[in-house]
């Protein structure tokens, strides 16, 4: 008997996802383990590996359509050996019991099989899900692309086609339906028709990879929903810059990089332990604010696929050389596009350096659920008058963005002359290390 495999759960927050390629064929033996898909979710690009071996007997998705966590990959026919130290199956899954993530590696629970239609209902879709549940709706990458750009939840769409298919036509009807009070699927991204902007000259379209559109997306809410302030400062660094240049072959020789952004994350990490109100989140449903003892910062990082923000976690447990070690493992990885979606999840706090591309001050947008992050320029050399005296020292420019709904100014303000002021005393910084 075939047994359907499924997307296994992506992690937190990770309802769907592209396939980018499909890795198998029908008539393919595969092994456990081996990958069957390519897929890119709004975290990272991936492989789903095969919980099962066997023989693929038939391929259910293709190249750019949108899979549902728990919809049906293939069909397989295990292998005599793979059947029988099968365990009896247990009842079908729901939605909220979805198989282990596909970055684990340890032994997997095996998919339970479905009850197979008979031959003369194969060839039938299965019915539709209940509108605005978990399952899967049945729709063409078109169709949900056009969906997601009029704002329209696909989930929520009637389907008029057999069993239940929704088509563009379907997507148009229900809007029109909708009451114009309901806001938009895509929070604070405008759903205004374009000009023709081929009447000025020529255009050609690209359409935006997952990423982005998942940028677009949590940047929008965040800088619509969430009332930011952003206080500016500049940190004499010249003292940490000759302190950087004697360490940084031994931490080379280690395996890291000494830049500027491990010796900040030192500093952060200590400021947010002085300032805990900066390392917290605010339920507003329960009048809370939810004061974390852990510090995990978020590393904005620019990639081909756009922006991700890898996170580095017990910053405070480490040291600067470790911390350095760790964020050039992280960047080699970002740069393979091998990041496991789990090193994109869990930041207190997040720093956005753009130095290396030469800005200055600038205004970064919060990372919900977080209430602060820091934005960080180019170092330039200035006259400073010191005691009295004009002389040339390294500044480096700072912004912090934080919530005004959680954190009063007066609290940002201490929290960002905290970071100033400790940057200015390299043994400390020295003692860390």
């Amino acid at each position: 008997m075939a047994t359907e495999l499924r997307l296994p759960d992506l992690g937190e927050g990770i309802a769907d996802a592209d396939v980018l390629s499909v890795l198998v064929s029908a008539g393919q033996a595969v092994a456990k383990d081996d990958p069957i898909i390519e897929i890119e979710s709004d975290k990272a690009t991936l492989e789903v590996p095969a919980e099962l071996a066997g023989t693929v007997t038939q391929v259910l998705v293709s190249a750019g359509d949108t899979l549902q966590v728990g919809q049906a990959i293939l069909e397989l026919e295990e292998s005599d050996s793979a059947a029988e130290a099968k365990p009896q199956a247990p009842p079908p899954a729901t939605p909220n019991a979805a198989p282990s993530a596909v970055t684990e590696t340890p032994e997997r629970t095996p998919t339970p099989s479905r009850p197979q239609p008979s031959p003369s209902n194969r060839t039938q879709p299965p019915p539709p899900p209940p509108a605005g549940g978990d399952m899967p709706v049945f729709a063409s990458p078109s169709t949900r692309g056009f969906a997601r750009e009029i704002g329209i939840d696909i989930r929520e769409v009637p389907g008029s086609g057999p069993a239940g298919r929704i088509s563009i036509d379907d997507v148009k009807a229900h809007a029109r339906a909708r009451p114009s009070t309901q806001p938009a699927a895509s929070v604070g991204l405008t759903t205004a028709p374009l000009p023709d902007f081929s009447k000025f000259g020529a255009v050609r379209r690209e359409r935006m990879n997952r990423v982005r559109r998942a940028t677009a997306t949590n940047i929008a809410q965040s800088w619509t929903s969430i009332p930011h302030v952003t206080l500016f400062n500049d940190a004499d660094i010249t003292s940490v810059e000759a302190m950087r240049q004697r360490h940084k072959e031994r931490v080379r020789s280690a395996g890291g990089s000494l830049t500027i952004t491990p010796i900040l994350m030192k500093v952060v990490a200590a400021a947010l332990k002085a300032h805990p109100k900066m390392n917290a989140s605010a339920d507003f449903t329960a009048n809370e604010m939810v004061l974390k003892e852990y510090i995990h910062l978020g590393v904005a990082a620019d990639t081909e696929r756009g922006l991700l923000v890898p996170v580095i976690r017990d910053v405070d447990e480490k040291s600067i050389t470790e911390l350095a070690i760790e964020v050039t493992e992280v960047a080699g990885q970002v740069r393979e596009g091998q990041l496991p979606p789990e090193r994109l999840e869990g930041a207190s706090f997040t720093i956005s350096n753009l130095g290396g591309l030469g800005t200055g001050h600038f205004t970064p947008i919060i990372n919900p659920p977080e209430v602060g992050i820091l934005g960080v320029g180019r170092a330039v050399e200035r006259p400073v008058y010191v005691e009295g005296l004009l002389r040339p020292r390294l500044m480096l420019p700072l912004a912090l963005s934080f919530d005004h709904r959680a954190v009063d100014g007066a609290d940002g303000a201490r929290f960002l002359t905290w970071i100033v002021e400790a940057l200015a005393q390299p043994l400390m910084l020295a003692m860390g290390d």
